[in-house]
């Protein structure tokens, strides 16, 4: 069984289903599929990574109209794609996964859902995406305040922001879509900003309908082009774990375009970060800083004390009434797996098992849950790719996972605690030497300051390293 109906679960059906295994079904909590880029409908706000970021290689369908999808163009994506291999069939919409415990007698998981029936598989594989669960923040009062507010996650469009107050709390990757779009309608808007984000130009531009017309009747040239994007972009590992000044040549970059595009120096100097580009996500944006600049809106760096029924209070105790507040903050990330009851041996919660320390074998296996494979577990992440690589290398390997257990006839497979302690302990060591360890707080780093959700390395020798199942890192049963 897979749970999950975005782009991890996709790609596992259709790995499955492109090696001839039918037998299966997914869940999805939602009405449709796409996971996250279903979820977050934040009005007219263009995509944060370049469409390369978020294709299956191979798929011929059509390409788009921009380097830079829009939401509504690549959840288009997602759906085509899912009626391209047939997956609709095997997909169970509204429906999420309320537990899920191995029984050893017989090697299957019992998996509970959220409509009462309990599903046996002999594999759980686990497409949970890290984005799926907003995190907001722990602000005094945040319960008491009387206007509509949410999640920019969490959009809620009944809510006719035309001539409002608006408060905006987080300048990540949400707030710089968001921004932009809802200070032109909006009667003030007031951003609450703890740290500055890098920013850099998006350099987007359209596809030609030359493009456009060569990536549909040649498939190979959009294979090289997304070839050509992925290796380009593979040479900032370079600057992120062998030598960080590489970085610099960006970092001028970020402050020339945040030069050119505010010019009054107190703004200018609120904005500018003052850790290491990388440390924490790299934003794109031709359009954020401009709207800083607008006469209804106000950049606020002071801390919030609190939250009233009818706005933010700040440090010094000054009361900033608004009618709307959006908190365009994190999500629960490094802690994603911990809110579901998944047993193992003995009865073992997942969560209590990481409480201290989250790991998996290459992000995949961890020891004690047998036959759980995780799509995006800890250290899957990317802090210079496209993550869609390394979720296409997890599915085939988990897919060899399988066809042994198929081949073999043994009832379970657990990968073994040395193997899980060396690999480990082997990417732990440049992730401490790396960028996100310099110093900066970010949502790549767990409570005790541990990176458990970025892969060290290039994508290229992540695939290399899963592209065959070794079972002698595995106790066979």
């Amino acid at each position: 069984m897979i749970v999950g109906g975005g782009f991890s679960g996709i790609a596992m059906a259709i790995a499955l289903k492109q090696m001839g295994i039918s037998s299966f079904v997914l869940i999805e909590k939602g009405d449709d599929v796409g996971g996250t880029w279903r979820e977050i409908d934040i009005p007219a706000a263009p995509a944060v990574c370049h469409r390369i970021y978020i294709r299956f290689p191979l798929r011929r369908i059509r390409f788009g109209t921009e380097m830079y999808s829009p939401q509504p163009e690549i959840w288009d994506y997602a759906r085509r794609v899912t009626e391209k291999f047939q997956l609709r069939k095997h997909i169970r919409f509204s429906t999420a996964m309320a537990a899920a415990r191995f029984e050893e007698s017989s090697g299957t998981w019992l998996i509970e859902t959220s409509d009462g029936a309990t599903i046996r598989s002999r594999v759980l594989i686990c497409g949970m995406g890290a984005l799926s669960r907003p995190s907001l923040p722990t602000i005094p009062g945040i319960e008491t305040f009387k206007g509509p507010s949410f999640h920019s996650q969490q959009w809620n469009h009944h809510v006719d922001l035309a001539g409002k107050n608006v408060a905006v709390i987080g300048t990540g990757a949400s707030a710089i879509q968001i921004v932009p779009k809802i200070a032109q309608k909006v009667k003030s808007l007031q951003l609450f900003q703890r740290t500055p984000p890098w920013i850099i130009p998006r350099f987007d531009r359209s596809i030609s309908s030359f493009e456009q017309h060569l990536f549909r009747w040649l498939p190979f040239t959009q294979r090289l082009n997304r070839w050509w994007i992925h290796r380009k972009l593979e040479i900032r590992v370079t600057g992120v774990y062998v030598k960080p000044a590489l970085l610099l040549a960006s970092e001028k970059l970020a402050q020339r375009h945040l030069s050119r595009q505010i010019v009054d120096k107190e703004l200018r100097k609120r904005v500018t970060p003052d850790y290491r580009l990388g440390c924490k996500r790299v934003l794109l944006s031709d359009d954020y800083y401009p709207a800083l600049t607008r006469p209804n809106v106000e950049l606020v760096t002071d801390p919030i004390r609190a939250i009233t029924s009818t706005g933010v209070v700040i440090e010094n105790g000054i009361e900033r009434n608004v009618d709307v507040l959006i908190f365009a903050t994190v999500f629960h990330v490094t802690d994603n797996f911990l809110s579901y009851s998944i047993r193992g041996k003995d009865g073992v919660e997942l969560s209590d098992a990481w409480r201290d320390k989250a790991e998996a074998y290459f992000g995949v296996t961890t020891t004690g849950f047998k036959n759980l494979f995780l799509l995006v577990g800890p250290n899957s992440g990317l802090g210079h790719n496209s993550i869609i690589f390394i979720i296409e290398a997890k599915a085939n390997y988990i897919l060899s996972a399988i066809q042994e257990l198929r081949r073999s006839g043994v009832k379970s497979l657990n990968v073994r605690a040395d193997v899980l302690r060396t690999f480990n302990d082997g990417i732990q060591a440049p992730l401490r030497k790396a960028i996100w360890g310099s110093g900066c707080r970010s949502w790549y780093l767990d409570h005790n300051g541990r990176n458990i959700t970025i892969w060290p390395g290039y994508t290229w020798k992540y695939r290399q390293l899963t592209r065959r199942f070794n079972s002698a890192d595995y106790e066979m049963e």
